[in-house]
């Protein structure tokens, strides 16, 4: 039997995610990127661990800065994610095209207002895997809001409750 990456990619869209924006503040501009790859590694200390293509404008960010938040996105928040998604080389018009509006952090992190959690983190370590690299960061602080998540799932957003068609 021959693997291939279409067969893996399907695969992998088999398995329900929530939806986040990485955000980064770049010179005072806010920087972010969509990732599912996300997920909590540690209670002690507090660790979690995003995979970001070392293609994407936000991988060297988040090498540089040291400093990124995860936004964990609301089920209302589908076009933001879908904005972040896109390979832009500036987010300049992310409140006027998706409605995503940010405020800062005591260290000038970008929140994102209206997303169910957030957490901001400090660049831990990092591993090669693949294209991609794994960012593990300690978590800093955390805020958190009542809500339904946007999810992922066999290359669609979804939200809860949403029917799904077998393919």
């Amino acid at each position: 039997m021959t693997l291939s990456a279409h067969d893996f990619r399907q695969a992998m869209a088999c398995f329900a995610t929530g939806v986040t924006i990485i955000t980064v503040d770049v010179d005072g501009e806010i920087q972010g990127m969509t990732a599912n790859a996300f997920a909590s590694v540690s209670l002690d200390p507090l660790l979690i661990l995003v995979c970001v293509d070392r293609s994407a404008r936000t991988h060297a960010h988040l090498h540089s800065k040291k400093r990124f938040g995860i936004n964990i996105l609301a089920a209302d928040q589908r076009k933001i994610s879908e904005y972040y998604a896109l390979p832009l080389s500036t987010h300049q018009r992310a409140e006027a095209e998706a409605g995503a509006r940010f405020e800062r952090t005591m260290h000038g992190t970008p929140v994102l207002h209206g997303a169910l959690a957030y957490l901001e983190c400090r660049l831990n370590s990092t591993r090669e895997a693949g294209d991609h690299t794994i960012f593990i960061a300690e978590v800093e602080d955390v805020v958190l809001r009542q809500g339904n998540p946007l999810l992922f799932f066999r290359s669609q957003y979804r939200k809860i409750g949403d029917d799904v068609d077998e393919q």
